[in-house]
């Protein structure tokens, strides 16, 4: 069914003044962040040695982004990140039985349990104190974004099937915060994620069913 859109339509116009200030907020930096960010992904996807100095590139211009916006939790998560990045670019090389290539691994459902324990009581703890003792923006979302990032990150390095489930959720609940703080062409970045993670779960678990025989 198609509908028809006026040209007049308050709609329609709200979108655009929202598209048109997204491009007039972008930094030179930004876009070689989200630049960076993308070829991760899509490197990450095809399991490929060089999405980690993509990484490293990304987060060390999103540690200024995202202090300068007033996301403080996310900031600090970029020195985790590009510390993440040296640790899985060795580890995918050499971290299998034998000094080889690591595999996929596909987590039982009981093993999700810690992770999200612990993501839950990290959240609360830091996002209460960044509500109390700082100016921070949105404190538990950041927090959550943060900390479920870090353990998720953790979860890429180990090539855990299970990372892209975490990473869509954590993808959803950045598009709002980044949006809110007008990083917009990083939120723009983060929808694009989200059809991503799909694309990369289903050719991790074809390669995870490949080498199962």
């Amino acid at each position: 069914m198609l509908i028809w859109i006026s040209p007049g339509c308050p709609i329609l116009t709200e979108l655009l003044e929202a598209l048109s200030g997204a491009a007039a907020a972008m930094s030179v930096g930004e876009v070689v962040a989200v630049g960076l960010a993308i070829a991760y992904l899509l490197l990450a996807i095809r399991q490929s040695l060089w999405c980690w100095p993509a990484a490293i590139c990304s987060a060390a211009i999103y540690i200024v982004l995202m202090f300068n916006a007033g996301l403080y939790m996310e900031s600090a998560l970029q020195f985790f990140y590009i510390g993440m990045a040296v640790y899985g670019w060795v580890h995918w090389a050499y971290g299998g039985d034998g000094n080889v290539k690591l595999p996929i691994t596909d987590w039982p459902l009981a093993f999700n349990v810690p992770p999200l324990a612990l993501m839950a009581v990290l959240t609360l703890t830091s996002g209460g104190l960044l509500d109390r003792y700082s100016d921070a923006a949105y404190p538990y979302a950041d927090s959550f974004t943060t900390w479920a990032a870090m353990i998720t990150t953790w979860m890429v390095a180990r090539k855990v099937l299970q990372n892209w489930h975490y990473w869509f959720v954590i993808d959803a609940v950045s598009v709002y915060l980044f949006w809110q703080r007008e990083l917009y062409l990083t939120a723009l970045l983060f929808l694009l994620y989200l059809v991503l993670i799909i694309v990369g779960y289903r050719a991790w678990r074809a390669d995870l069913v490949r080498a199962r025989g």
